[in-house]
């Protein structure tokens, strides 16, 4: 999967485009990509890290009911909420 992102360099009103990509990598490997990545000045984050970060920027102590959950579930699924009262 490959995002394209486009940003600017601060301050100095440069355009520059990054492409954002996973790629599946042998454990075997991972260092040595990790040191191109580094050596090439590109931005590397794990598959951990990314979860990681994402666990620790949702909501915390969310109290929802199961019923709530499948209302969510089917809106998603079919479009639409279903009323089951």
């Amino acid at each position: 999967m490959a995002t394209r992102v486009s940003e600017q360099l601060a301050g100095s009103g440069i355009g520059m485009m990054r492409e954002r990509f996973f790629v599946d990598i042998p454990k075997a490997d991972m260092m040595l990509f990790q040191l191109f990545a580094d050596k090439m000045g590109w931005q590397f984050e794990s598959n951990k890290r990314l979860w990681d970060e994402f666990l620790e920027n949702s909501p915390q102590g969310v109290e929802l009911t199961e019923e709530e959950i499948m209302e969510e579930v089917r809106a998603v699924r079919y479009g639409k909420i279903q009323d089951n009262h």
